[in-house]
């Protein structure tokens, strides 16, 4: 089994409890889970989905 580096954002304030944590893959990819059951199996995004949502972010398309 491979281990991942997993990292939460610096703005979780450090509440593990309403976060996800996200691993880079070597193909560019990433990894997604949610802290409250980190044994549920993460998500698994490409490089062109997980680039896509980090534009969007930046953009302000999220925003409400």
């Amino acid at each position: 089994m491979t281990e991942h580096a997993w990292r939460t954002s610096s703005y979780s304030g450090g509440s593990a409890e309403t976060c996800v944590e996200v691993a880079p893959l070597a193909d560019g990819g990433v990894l997604l889970r949610d802290t409250k059951d980190r044994g549920l199996p993460p998500l698994r995004y490409t490089a062109a989905e997980w680039s896509a949502f980090l534009h969007g972010v930046k953009d302000g398309e999220f925003d409400f």
